[in-house]
């Protein structure tokens, strides 16, 4: 059983990190969190993280998502979602927590809300409980 890889570009000034697994306690958490501290450390502060192949995130994970926003945005940096799948966005729903985070269904729409620094005209809600 795979737990997590991550596959890190950039696109447009923004890093983009593929997950492919589940970010769950242990090994997974602990790859997200350096990851993360290592492209702030370098100075990219702008990061989209790609769950489109995420199956399973548990309250470890959960925890480390909003830890990541928390640790960017002490840094003047955000963090944007991308591809929730209907598990993930069902936890995210359920626990309160779609509404702290910018979540899209188009890589370039997660990627250009960076670069532009901005808000969303709206809330990401038509694909809700798809």
């Amino acid at each position: 059983m795979m737990l997590l890889k991550l596959n890190a570009r950039e696109m447009d000034g923004v890093i983009v990190i593929d997950m492919i697994g589940r970010l769950t306690c242990g090994d997974p958490q602990m790859l997200l969190r350096d990851t993360v501290r290592r492209f702030a450390d370098e100075g990219n502060r702008k990061l989209v993280l790609n769950l489109s192949d995420v199956d399973v995130v548990d309250s470890s994970g959960l925890a480390e998502m909003i830890a990541t926003r928390h640790f960017l945005m002490e840094r003047g940096g955000r963090v944007n979602l991308l591809g929730l799948r209907k598990r993930v966005k069902n936890l995210l729903v359920m626990t309160g927590l779609l509404v702290v985070f910018e979540s899209y269904d188009e890589e370039s729409k997660a990627v250009t809300a960076l670069q532009n620094d901005r808000k969303p005209e709206q809330p990401q809600t038509e694909t809700l409980l798809r």
